[in-house]
């Protein structure tokens, strides 16, 4: 049986001291950058890069960057390690308009607020005011600008407010597309249809329809008015069977009359 070489403690005594100044010097390089990272935090903290520069916010449209920032509570005076994200997110989400809010904060100051609008359907028209309905059914107080909206169909001689809340929940189904050549939505009410409506479209054309199942028969509006002749215009009736009548023209109503 071979014998393995023996070392003496001699030999191994200036190993372990070269391992041990080792060790100090990585505990010591470890304690050096420690009170550095500390120093750094100190410094940051007191100095102005600690408070927000610049708010960023994306996805706005009907609300107000100013009103947005405003809710949020956020100033180039907030301390941006102090963010309570959820809780600014709350903030901002108790806007009637504001779905949802997404708060990120950026190193090493800055902050990005995406939000998102519920859409706004339609406006009702009440003595030259106008109030815009969102997606959800929520009536909005009145716009303060003069100017009539035209991002969403008008609501005219609309009383009552569950049949309100019936027509934006067909108008949230409704394709984009459409809902945007509409004008205007007069309840014109008739003994047999309480809920009967009659729409001015921007084309020129006129739809006779119902609030029952408003956004299943409107989704032909397309393919019937491209099988119209263009020059004729008239009312497009959805209410059971769907079909054109165009308007008598004034040649034809003086014929009549001479007769």
């Amino acid at each position: 049986m071979s014998k393995g070489k023996v070392v003496t403690i001699e030999d191994r005594i200036p190993k372990l001291k070269q391992k041990r100044k080792q060790k100090a010097n990585k505990r010591l390089i470890w304690y050096i950058s420690i009170f550095f990272l500390l120093v750094m935090c100190v410094v940051y903290i007191q100095s102005p890069l600690s408070k927000v520069s610049k708010i960023f916010i994306s996805g706005y449209y009907n609300v107000s960057e100013t009103e947005i920032i405003k809710l949020s509570e956020l100033s180039k005076e907030t301390s941006f390690f102090r963010i309570n994200i959820e809780n600014t997110s709350k903030q901002i989400e108790t806007h009637p308009e504001i779905k949802s809010v997404s708060v990120e904060k950026k190193l090493p100051n800055k902050v990005l607020i995406k939000v998102s609008e519920y859409k706004r359907v339609a406006y009702i028209s009440n003595e030259e005011q106008y109030y815009p309905i969102l997606e959800n059914g929520q009536v909005l107080h009145s716009l303060t600008e003069a100017t009539i909206p035209s991002d969403a169909p008008i609501l005219i001689n609309w009383l009552n407010n569950d049949d309100i809340q019936d027509m934006a929940k067909e108008l949230t189904k409704l394709n984009p597309s459409i809902a945007n050549s509409i004008s205007e939505i007069h309840h014109t009410p008739e003994s047999s249809d309480p809920l009967h409506i009659t729409l001015f479209m921007n084309d020129g054309y006129e739809v006779s329809a119902t609030v029952r199942n408003f956004a299943e028969k409107m989704s032909a509006y397309p393919a019937i008015i491209s099988e119209l002749d263009p020059s004729l215009k008239g009312v497009i009736h959805l209410e059971v069977v769907s079909y054109f009548k165009a308007y008598e023209r004034e040649e034809d109503e003086e014929s009549e009359s001479e007769r």
